[in-house]
């Protein structure tokens, strides 16, 4: 495939905004960024139509899209269909989440990811399994007959999935530091959530290894004057990575503003969707678990009320991000793509530098994806 020059719109390369530059792509890598006067004159060309050329967005949470509930279909060819979905709102890499379900369902959860993987299935990078080892008192939208404490066999199994990145999401209260230690020297990413854990036990897990919390704010005791509770901890700890669904849904903009201003570094605050089978569909109803799900006025609730994940998309993210939360644009895109790929340490994404894979998104001026690029292939 020849070097191709991306010019025409504005560049963030994850640092810092380009004029007048055009994105090399070679193959399924980013060659360089260079300014226009410096291009070949035989070079080929693509005009972009103004707007934004960014890093592709990066995931961390999607239970489904396009129709497709990964509980639901947990094959492949599923996981492909749900990934095309996501592309067309700029995600170029995602982690297909597989929440608490039957342990024969959760191995044919896992088999579709490495399958998908081993495929080079676009945009399939790795897999988020979301439980079963929760709390019942925080268990949203979870099964409670499925919820149960993790075991040194659980342990065991999950160490042998051999996929990188693989993120576990666990309550404390149902995984010791021991087991969280094991998971965490095994390579396994353990996330915190759907816990109502104190703030000095959640303290203890990040101490043991864990790296993250789920969808901050959401299924997850919160922060108190006396008790700052999982929130508090995930504020304070200067390890731990967190999630946020900005969607207006989810949590308060006022919180999700005030707990950017809050967090604690060097890790950071980033954008997911949460998505469910609706984001990117015209139904307004699906099944999970048994149970139905209505989309009413944006949310997706239960018919008892509980939210059971979002419609969101990452293009729509950034903007509520951008528009509601007060968040410079610049930082809104490192939020979707800069942050979430050192969260999963993951190689040569999040960029727009030489040397990374060619994954980038096209922006117009409201914020939507145009159009994206997947290891240098246009979708």
């Amino acid at each position: 495939m020849p070097l191709t020059a991306l010019i025409g719109a504005r560049v963030f390369t994850g640092d810092r905004f380009l004029d007048g530059h055009a994105v090399l792509l070679d193959g399924d890598a980013i060659a360089g960024v260079a300014p226009l006067a410096d291009l070949p004159a035989e070079l080929p060309r693509e005009a972009l139509a103004g707007g934004v050329l960014a890093p592709g967005f990066i995931d961390v949470q999607v239970n489904g899209g396009g129709g497709v509930l990964f509980n639901a279909s947990p094959d492949a060819a599923s996981l492909g269909r749900l990934a095309v979905a996501h592309a067309r709102h700029g995600s170029t890499a995602l982690l297909p989440t597989f929440i608490t379900d039957r342990p024969e369902h959760m191995q044919k959860a896992i088999t579709a990811a490495q399958a998908a993987i081993a495929a080079q299935s676009p945009g399939i990078v790795g897999l988020h399994l979301e439980g079963p080892f929760l709390s019942l008192a925080r268990k949203g939208a979870h099964d409670p007959a499925l919820i149960r404490q993790i075991t040194d066999a659980d342990v065991d199994l999950i160490l042998g999935i051999g996929i990188t990145p693989l993120l576990l999401t666990v309550a404390p209260e149902n995984a010791s530091p021991r087991l969280i230690r094991r998971l965490a020297e095994g390579g396994v990413i353990v996330s915190l959530g759907h816990s109502d854990a104190s703030y000095e036990v959640a303290m203890a897990a990040a101490e043991a290894g864990a790296r993250g919390v789920t969808h901050l704010f959401n299924a997850m005791s919160q922060f108190q004057h006396r008790a700052p509770g999982m929130v508090g901890a995930a504020l304070d700890h200067g390890g731990l990575w967190g999630g946020i669904i900005a969607d207006g849904h989810h949590v308060h903009p006022v919180a999700l503003a005030t707990a950017l201003r809050a967090k604690r570094g060097p890790a950071r605050l980033f954008l997911i969707t949460d998505a469910m089978p609706l984001a990117g569909d015209p139904r307004d109803v699906f099944e999970l678990n048994g149970r139905t799900v209505t989309r009413r006025a944006g949310a997706l609730t239960l018919e008892d009320g509980t939210l059971a994940g979002s419609d969101l998309t990452m293009d729509a993210a950034v903007a509520f991000a951008v528009r509601h939360l007060g968040v410079p644009f610049d930082e809104a895109l490192r939020m979707a793509s800069v942050y979430p790929a050192e969260f999963l340490r993951l190689p040569r994404r999040g960029r727009i530098v030489p040397g990374y894979h060619a994954d980038l998104v096209h922006l117009d001026d409201t914020l939507a994806a145009q159009k994206v690029w997947i290891a240098g292939r246009a979708g």
